[in-house]
């Protein structure tokens, strides 16, 4: 698969591996020879690391092994997995890290798939392992910052089709949905991949940013104190102007003629204005 602008720029192949990229490739390619050492010759499920560190709904729900949402990520159940979610993310990643920046590429990627790895709990019990839920993120990155971008598929490795990154990725979304809802036996986790999508739209399209939502929750609470602040300083006001009257009162008949109520509430706002004192100090 390769893909290009109208302008005939390449990307991927032509465009320079990122850095993000890059160490990603190495990491998930390293982790993976790993895997085959821990194995011992045994299938890839017997490894000690896929034992602890892929994805499993059970664990996590009844023992919390919360790290295994960013663990199983890095993890592949072959070679030809570990191939083909590579790929994928040398051929968009690039352009997405370029757009969105190295270290808020990575945050992004995260994000995606932990969200895809929640959402496979969700609806599977079954463990899961594999960079392909964060992987759909970026495809759905792609086609957020590059729309109208054609790519090009070669259909059975012969014929050329040419669509835009939108419709490319929305096939994408609409094989993982259909696959996922009818109970597809292909050992895919079609569910994963639309959970890697949605949580990347929404991360993006909808600004749903860890960013963001900090600085809402410190404006909510900046404009509380403000309200509270202008209640207080209204409230002292009133207070002010009631010991203002109460005053002239006893300019004029003297103490000993004021209410009972009066004098408490002379009493309370001496107290007030005192801590007020002491607070501004």
């Amino acid at each position: 698969m390769a893909y290009y602008e109208r302008t005939r720029y390449r990307l991927g192949f032509g465009g320079g591996l990122t850095t993000t990229i890059k160490y990603l490739l190495i990491l998930n390619t390293a982790i993976y020879i790993l895997q085959e050492l821990t194995s011992l010759g045994q299938p890839f499920e017997a490894s000690v690391l896929m034992e602890w560190f892929s994805l499993q709904p059970g664990l996590v729900w009844s023992h919390f092994f919360i790290w295994q949402l960013f663990t199983y990520m890095f993890l592949h159940g072959g070679t030809l997995h570990l191939v083909i979610n590579m790929f994928m993310l040398w051929m968009f990643g690039g352009e997405v890290e370029r757009a969105l920046g190295a270290k808020e590429f990575l945050k992004y990627y995260i994000i995606c798939g932990v969200g895809a790895g929640f959402f496979h709990m969700l609806v599977n019990s079954a463990g899961v392992v594999g960079a392909s839920g964060a992987i759909f993120g970026v495809m759905a990155a792609f086609a957020i910052l590059f729309p109208d971008r054609v790519i090009t598929l070669l259909l059975f490795l012969v014929l050329p089709v040419q669509m835009k990154a939108k419709y490319f990725v929305l096939i994408f979304a609409g094989v993982s949905l259909l696959l996922g809802s009818f109970g597809s036996e292909d050992g895919i986790a079609h569910f994963a991949h639309l959970g890697g999508m949605l949580v990347g739209f929404a991360y993006l399209k909808l600004d749903w940013r860890i960013e963001r939502f900090g600085g809402w929750v410190r404006q909510k609470q900046e404009s509380r104190k403000a309200v509270q602040s202008l209640k207080k300083d209204q409230a002292m006001q009133q207070i002010r102007e009631q010991v203002d009257e109460i005053l002239d009162k006893i300019n004029e008949v003297g103490y000993e003629q004021l209410s009972d109520q009066e004098k408490k509430l002379l009493q309370e706002a001496s107290e007030k204005f005192s801590q007020e004192k002491e607070a501004n100090n």
